[in-house]
């Protein structure tokens, strides 16, 4: 497949590389990105490659005009980019509060023993693999509360990379949703690779308003604006007494969040904080 890359430089480059990779990857075609002092490369097929539509993302980043960017393109050479990728992939190891150790990592990084939990995802560029600060504080969250017999409802789950983690610390029942085909089919993968049970839907948060049973855990790591005019829709299928874990913004964002949250009944109970990102429990 030939692919597009595509050379974006931002001034100033924090927050805006994590929102614009948030953007080209959620909503649009890019599937690959890689940092850079001054920005990012980002990566997409050469066939939905399509100019104006990145400039608009970017313009839609150019509040009171604090942003600068600029890009160049280039077309890649034909080859498996995918592979070339994995090469790059390196594993995580999560070290919760409470002395946990989760070793995520791909099918060809080395197996350990020496963790609580080994989970095996397959690098196919779906987001989810723990790199990002917010899916280390999440998981890091799941291992140190109780799992055991909950129901747990995992929104956006991407690689289901958390959903997994509960399951294996003996949730009686996780459900997994994201919107994306791509991740939903990552997601039942990784799933089988791990040898739990899973129940993975596509979607967002309207398929909620039909369902009957409700949750004593639900976990959202999405992004600000998503969490924000979605969180209802958790609330009203969160048991009473059950436990919110939010994350996906950054540590300016809390205020807004915790204000929303306390309004459907919801308390701030703790905090987590990793390179100006948020994590989130609520009660």
């Amino acid at each position: 497949m030939k692919y597009i890359e595509v050379t974006i430089t931002l001034n100033p480059v924090d927050p805006y590389r994590d929102l614009l990779v948030d953007a080209l990857g959620n909503e649009g075609p890019y599937d690959s990105f890689v940092e850079t002092p001054n920005g990012l490369k980002a990566y997409v097929p050469k066939d939905q490659f399509d100019e104006e539509w990145l400039k608009s993302r970017l313009e839609d980043l150019q509040e009171f005009s604090i942003l600068n960017s600029q890009f160049s393109i280039q077309e890649m050479p034909d080859k498996n980019w995918n592979e070339e990728w994995e090469k790059q992939h390196q594993p995580v190891l999560v070290e919760a509060d409470n002395g946990k150790k989760i070793w995520v990592r791909a099918p060809f990084h080395e197996h350990r023993t020496d963790v609580d939990y080994e989970i095996e995802i397959e690098p196919k560029m779906s987001f989810g693999t723990a790199h990002h600060a917010t899916t280390y504080m999440m998981l890091s969250y799941l291992a140190e509360l109780p799992m055991e017999g909950l129901r747990v409802l995992d929104m956006g789950c991407g690689t289901a990379v958390l959903g997994i983690l509960a399951k294996m610390r003996g949730a009686a029942y996780v459900e997994g949703i994201d919107i994306d085909e791509w991740a939903y089919n990552n997601a039942m993968e990784n799933v089988q690779r791990n040898g739990v049970e899973m129940t993975i839907r596509i979607g967002d948060a309207s398929l909620l308003a039909n369902q009957s049973d409700k949750f004593d855990l639900i976990i959202a790591n999405i992004n600000r604006n998503i969490l924000l005019n979605d969180m209802a829709s958790y609330a009203a299928v969160l048991n009473a007494g059950g436990t919110l874990l939010l994350s996906g913004f950054y540590e300016s964002d809390i205020p807004a969040l915790q204000q929303h949250a306390e309004s459907l009944g919801l308390h701030l109970c703790q905090t987590k904080s990793r390179q100006s990102w948020a994590a989130l429990r609520l009660n």
